[in-house]
Order: structure tokens, then C-alpha cells, then sequence
């Protein structure tokens, strides 16, 4: 005998000697019934069932099933969350841990499967066999912890699996600096060179290398003796984009000293020969740090030469970023206030400052400890 009706979405199989369940999630996007059986042995059973679905369907602890792979949430979350609302290079990065990583590890795993097992193991694989660092696998988190909670807030899946693992810890990283002697031994053997001034904009102003290769003539203000880092020049792969600063924090104005309008008058008066030079040829791209045809300068580019400069010369290593964590250590050391040092540096909040320059905490704290000690003797 064929299954037969017994009540409103409960059918008795009397061959098997089983209640069916039918569960109604509604509809999809197409219009087509979204449906599920469960079987049951017993009709008091299968009312309970049903009692207890209707009951999380209501109070939305129930989701449609659905066969949507990580691989295919993931492309919908890039495309349409990710890619309007964030900037090319983030994007970019996305897309590289999406492609080089996720995709093979987990993206055959339907999303409404995949559990912090799944998760756990994968951050483990990544550390132990692949050998990323641990603040590498901590972005490979993040991301699947805000494509996996937009999952969740658009009711493809009960709970999000990235919200019970234990993410690797960040290891904060050591910022490496210069003192005054070694600061003003760069700046006397970069004399003349065309990386006196990028290194002075680092050292003296505590500017990224991207605001440095970012920064235009017209935000440049001679008269003001002002500077309004608002652009940064960065790659994203191959591609180099011109885009706003970092944040809102990032942006902003600051005091041009005597020795650096004197660098900038002297580039703009190089770049202006070269104009009347090349003629034709020049490209006037209205950038600070430009090469002799007047075109922007890479942000890499600029980081290999500092590089190169520094090991001809016989310097400690650091990189170029390191000049702007020497602007903040000599300013902290001539009694700046940590807030106004995080200003100047674009920080958006003076938290980040003593999270990234721990040793400046340090030592207010010991001379905070010498004033103490002093006032009682």
C-alpha cells in the first residue's frame, strides 16, 4: 500500500512501519518549495517533531537546507559584500587566501556542514605542513569568520563554526628603530641622493612609505609650510593603486620644518628641469616622489632601494617603515605625549599607538617610576 496521509504533514508508511515527517522551510529564491522529510517511529513522536520544528521555524533557530559549498558562499560574499565596500587591496588579499588556501582545503564543504573541526584542523595544516606564521593564519580567520557570521545573519546556516575554535594568537611584532646617532648618520650618508628626502618624509614626519608615494604637489602647501597626507600609493600583486589614506585618522595635516621645505623646493625645481628637458617624454604625473620622467614611484621600488642603500652603507638593518617607528621613539624620548605622537602618526586611537610601540610604554613607565623615587629621597 502506498504512503498515506494521516494528519497535516504527517504521512504513516505501513509497509515500513514509519511516520514521515514532511518539514516546509517556505519557499527559495526561485519560487520552489524548500522541503524535508524526517521519519519517526511512532505518531506521538513525529507530532513532537513537527511541534518542535514549527516552534524553531518560528523562532528562527531553523534554516533551509541547502547545498551551497563554501567555494560557492564565498564568491557570492566576495562579489556582492566584499567587493563594493572595500578597497582594492583588500580585495586583493582576500582573494589570494581564498585561491591559494581555502579553496582547496574546504571549499567542497557544504557551509551548512562545516564545523570547528573542520576549522581547527585547518588552521593546524596551515601552521604545521604549509608554514605560515600564526598572524598569517589569524587573517585566514578573520576572513572566514566575516563571511561565515554574513552566512549566519543571512540565514544560511544556525550558528557560525568560527565563534567555537581557538584561533591562533597574534604574536605582536618587535618594531625595530634607529636612535638619534644612527638616525643622523642616514641622514648624512642620503645627502644629495634622491632618497634624502623619502627618508627625511619617514624619519621627520613618521609617514608611511605609501602616503610617501601617495603625496601630490597640491597637497603640499609652501606657504602654510603645511602637509596633507590624504592619498596613498600601494600594490595590490602587479597593480598599483592610487587610493584615500588607511582610515579617516590617516588623514591629515602636518608641519613642514625648514629642512623639509627646503628637500621639497629643491625636488620640485628637479622635476621641473626635467621637464624642460624631456619635453614630450616627461609625464607630469603631479607626484612628490617621482622618477626623472616624471612618473610615480612603486612602493616597492622605493623599500628595495632604501634596502640596498642601507647594506651599502654599512647600516643596521631596517626597513624604511622602521623610520616612521624612529620618528616615534626620539619623539617619545624628547617628551612627547603618546597621544600626540599617535596624531601625527595617523593613529585612530592612542591604543593603537601603545600596542604597536610597547617600548615607549616602557619607558614612561620607568621614568614615571625615577620622578616617584626622587620626590621621596
Amino acid at each position: 500500500m502506498a504512503r498515506k496521509t494521516v494528519e497535516r504533514n504527517i504521512s504513516y508508511d505501513d509497509v515500513r512501519g514509519l511516520y514521515y515527517v514532511y518539514m516546509d522551510y517556505g519557499s527559495d529564491e526561485g519560487g520552489h518549495r524548500i522541503k524535508q522529510y524526517r521519519t519517526c517511529p511512532s505518531l506521538s513522536t513525529a507530532r513532537r517533531l513537527l511541534r518542535e520544528f514549527r516552534a524553531e521555524l518560528d523562532n528562527h533557530r531553523q534554516v533551509a537546507p541547502r547545498a551551497v559549498t563554501l567555494d560557492q558562499w564565498l564568491e557570492y560574499w566576495m562579489e556582492q559584500v566584499i567587493l563594493p565596500n572595500r578597497a582594492e587591496t583588500t580585495v586583493y588579499g582576500y582573494r589570494k587566501i581564498i585561491e591559494n588556501h581555502l579553496s582547496d582545503a574546504l571549499g567542497d564543504v557544504p557551509i551548512q556542514k562545516l564545523t570547528p573541526q573542520h576549522l581547527q584542523t585547518y588552521y593546524t595544516a596551515l601552521m604545521r605542513d604549509k608554514g605560515l606564521s600564526a598572524n598569517t593564519v589569524r587573517r585566514h580567520h578573520d576572513l572566514l569568520s566575516a563571511a561565515l557570521h554574513m552566512a549566519m545573519r543571512q540565514d544560511m546556516i544556525l550558528r557560525c563554526p568560527t565563534e567555537r575554535v581557538e584561533p591562533p594568537r597574534v604574536i605582536p611584532h618587535e618594531a625595530k628603530y634607529y636612535g638619534p646617532e644612527e638616525l643622523k648618520r642616514l641622514y648624512a650618508l642620503a645627502e644629495g641622493t634622491w632618497l634624502e628626502l623619502i627618508v627625511k618624509l619617514a624619519g621627520m614626519l613618521g609617514l608611511r612609505r605609501e602616503e610617501i608615494c601617495g603625496l601630490r604637489w597640491c597637497s603640499v602647501d609652501f606657504v602654510q609650510r603645511k602637509l596633507h597626507v590624504c592619498e596613498a600609493r600601494t600594490a595590490a600583486g602587479a597593480r598599483i593603486i592610487q587610493k584615500e589614506t588607511k582610515n579617516r585618522s590617516s588623514n591629515r595635516i602636518l608641519h613642514l620644518t625648514d629642512e623639509l621645505v627646503r628637500l621639497l623646493k629643491r625636488e620640485r625645481a628637479r622635476q621641473a628641469e626635467n621637464r624642460l628637458a624631456l619635453g614630450e617624454r616627461y609625464e607630469d604625473s603631479g607626484m612628490v616622489a617621482a622618477d626623472r620622467f616624471g612618473r610615480p614611484l612603486s612602493p616597492n621600488a622605493v623599500s628595495l632601494a632604501f634596502t640596498r642603500f642601507i647594506s651599502k652603507n654599512g647600516l643596521p638593518k631596517i626597513t624604511l617603515h622602521g623610520l616612521r617607528h624612529t620618528f616615534a621613539t626620539v619623539a617619545s624620548a624628547q617628551g612627547a605625549p603618546l597621544f600626540d605622537i599617535g596624531k601625527a602618526l595617523g593613529h585612530s586611537t592612542p591604543s593603537t599607538t601603545g600596542r604597536i610601540y610597547t617600548h615607549l610604554l616602557d619607558q614612561n613607565h620607568e621614568a614615571t617610576l625615577a620622578r616617584v623615587a626622587n620626590a621621596l629621597k
